[in-house]
């Protein structure tokens, strides 16, 4: 039994989480941003809220974006500087969340847990596991 429980005690749980959680508080506290936070895990700062109604989580908005990683590292963002159009319930949750936050010209930083972002697997060239920083202008949305 000795050994059985030596190995029970060897394996670990990552409370990913947590990690997440902890990642995402050193960024804002080496950074010096005021955040607020959801009960998902969703961290954000409002640079601009913008101006009219916000958008749902059905709505299509058209952004500007850049997606990096807490070093700063970008994996993402709009081509040659034009607008994109995304349905929000159709991109990763902390966008689906996030995005409708802010109004009509509004400016959001996303700071995105990875079970808001990719979650486990990754996607594309982005790790599994990763947290994700988005800086979002909202340019219109239906």
């Amino acid at each position: 039994l000795i050994p059985i429980a030596i190995f029970a005690c060897k394996k670990s749980d990552v409370d990913q989480a947590k990690v997440d959680r902890e990642i995402i508080r050193k960024y804002i506290a080496d950074s010096s941003l005021v955040a607020d936070s959801t009960s998902s895990g969703l961290f954000y700062v409002i640079a601009d809220s913008g101006v009219g109604p916000n958008p749902v989580s059905t709505s299509s908005v058209l952004v500007y974006y850049k997606g990096y990683y807490t070093n700063g590292a970008i994996f993402d963002q709009n081509p040659a500087g034009l607008p994109k159009s995304f349905l929000l319930n159709s991109v990763i949750l902390g966008w689906t969340e996030g995005v409708p936050k802010i109004r009509k010209g509004g400016k959001i930083k996303l700071l995105v847990p990875s079970a808001l972002g990719y979650g486990e697997q990754g996607y594309g060239g982005v790790p599994g596991n990763t947290v994700l920083i988005f800086d979002i202008e909202l340019v219109n949305f239906l």
